[in-house]
């Protein structure tokens, strides 16, 4: 865990400038938090990047969905999924007619859940000699729904 601090785990300062980062509190402690992106980073901090998340075209490209953690005493209460109701809603709101994430294989049974699917999975390198195991997840809004929406 310690290694993936940073390169995979880290602050993306400019999802908190978007406006797309959500925090759930219960008193005064953050129990959850989570957002969305229209920029094209998948995953990660911010600290590596040098400028601006390019962003993305609602048209043709998929948001984000991004940094989502819940602490472990606060699991399975339904705040994962608050969130990610909150990152869908504001996403079809955006435009987007789909989402794609890079989930750890912990993360991968709770998005399945919510009709992600995997797309791809592969390992991101934290040290010379350590990976990460994850999976790309996508998922398309249905047009229908996402106007029933509105």
């Amino acid at each position: 865990m310690e290694a993936a601090l940073g390169p995979v785990f880290g602050v993306d300062r400019q999802l908190i400038r978007d406006g797309t980062y959500f925090v759930v509190e219960r008193d005064g402690q953050i129990v959850g938090c989570g957002g969305w992106s229209q920029r094209n980073s998948l995953f990660g901090g911010d600290s590596g990047r040098a400028g601006e998340d390019p962003l993305l075209n609602p048209e043709c490209d998929s948001a984000r969905i991004r940094a989502f953690f819940v602490h472990p005493e606060w699991a399975r209460r339904g705040i994962g999924r608050g969130i990610l109701a909150a990152c869908e809603s504001a996403i079809q709101a955006a435009g987007f007619r789909s989402a794609e994430l890079v989930a750890t294989l912990a993360g991968e049974a709770f998005y399945a859940a919510f009709d992600y699917s995997a797309a791809e999975r592969y390992e991101i390198r934290m040290s010379a000699d350590l990976t990460l195991p994850v999976v790309r997840m996508t998922k398309h809004f249905d047009v229908i729904q996402s106007m029933n929406k509105i």
